[in-house]
């Protein structure tokens, strides 16, 4: 039986999991230039997603001067539809401040639906976002 963790990063051991799972996904997967990709990790609030101890996910937040920014969901290819993402979006979102006001991400295209499932609408036009098509979704529930 596989058991799924979501947990708020505590150590540098965990933090490093995080960044391998990321490298992964977005450097090596997506072909995102390294340094795009590591950026705010000091501020952010990490999350890491585990199955039987096994690292397959990882997201963060952090307080920005428009409001609470979501970032950096990934998964791990042989994980993906197992609702992994969904974990992470709900654990970040449990985890934000009662008085977080305007919450807010940027999505990769395909992403859309699984945060359109959180109450997040897309505003405005798509953009280029290290060669990946995205656009802003904002909570609007």
């Amino acid at each position: 039986m596989e058991t799924l963790l979501i947990n708020k990063v505590k150590n540098k051991e965990e933090l490093e999991k995080v960044f391998a799972v990321r490298k992964q996904v977005f450097v090596h997967e997506q072909n995102c230039p390294p340094e795009l990709e590591w950026e705010n990790e000091e501020e952010s609030i990490h999350f890491l997603a585990e199955i039987n101890g096994e690292a397959c996910g990882a997201c963060r937040w952090r307080k920005t001067d428009k409001g609470y920014k979501l970032e950096r969901f990934a998964v791990l290819k042989e994980f993906r539809g197992k609702r992994i993402g969904q974990a992470l979006v709900a654990a970040v979102l449990a985890d934000l401040p009662d008085d977080a006001h305007y919450i807010y991400l940027n999505a990769q295209i395909h992403a859309l639906p699984l945060y359109a499932r959180f109450g997040f609408i897309a505003e405005g036009e798509p953009f280029d976002e290290a060669g990946i098509q995205h656009m802003k979704m904002v909570k609007k529930s």
